[in-house]
C-alpha cells in the first residue's frame, strides 16, 4: 500500500484482510478509494494524509450454508438418477427437478405426485428416490433471487 506509514493506512490494512474459515469474523471488508476532492470527502476534499478510504456494503443473496445444501443435494441427485436409469451423467434423459418448485408445493403427496410424474419414463422402482428426496428437501429454503424494490 503507498500510505501503510500512515497511522490511517496501517489501520486500513490491518482489517481488509479476510478471516480464515471457522474465525467466526464477520468475513471480509471491502473498501473503496475515493479520488482526491471528490464529493463526500467532507469540507475542504481530501486530507492531507492521502486519499480517502470509505468502507463499502457487500450484500450476499444467498447464506453460504443454504448453497452448500443445495450442491450436496444437487450431486445426490445426480447419483440416484444414474442408478436409476442405469447410465452415465451425460445419458441421463433430459429431466428437470426444480427444487424450489417441489418447496412451493403444500404438502408431500404434491411433491412426490410431481417427481413421479418426472421420473414417468424410468424403467426402475422410483419410491426409495422420492422419499429419500423429500426426507432431503425438508427445512430447506428457496434459493430465488430477491426481488428488487
Amino acid at each position: 500500500m503507498a500510505d501503510s506509514g500512515t497511522a490511517g493506512g496501517a489501520a486500513l490494512a490491518a482489517a481488509a484482510p479476510a478471516p480464515g474459515p471457522g474465525s467466526g469474523g464477520p468475513g471480509p471488508r471491502v473498501y473503496f478509494q475515493s479520488p482526491p476532492g471528490a464529493a463526500g470527502d467532507g469540507p475542504g476534499g481530501a486530507d492531507d494524509e492521502g486519499p480517502v478510504r470509505r468502507q463499502g456494503k457487500v450484500t450476499v443473496k444467498y447464506d453460504r450454508k443454504e448453497l452448500r445444501k443445495r450442491l450436496n443435494l444437487e450431486e445426490w441427485i445426480l447419483e440416484q438418477l444414474t442408478r436409476l436409469y442405469d447410465c452415465q451423467e451425460e445419458e441421463i434423459p433430459e429431466l428437470e427437478i426444480d427444487v424450489d418448485e417441489l418447496l412451493d408445493m403444500e404438502s408431500d403427496d404434491a411433491r412426490a405426485a410431481r417427481v413421479k410424474e418426472l421420473l414417468v419414463d424410468c424403467y426402475k422402482p422410483t419410491e426409495a428416490f422420492i422419499s429419500g428426496l423429500l426426507d432431503k428437501i425438508r427445512g430447506m429454503q428457496k434459493l430465488s433471487t430477491p426481488q428488487k424494490k
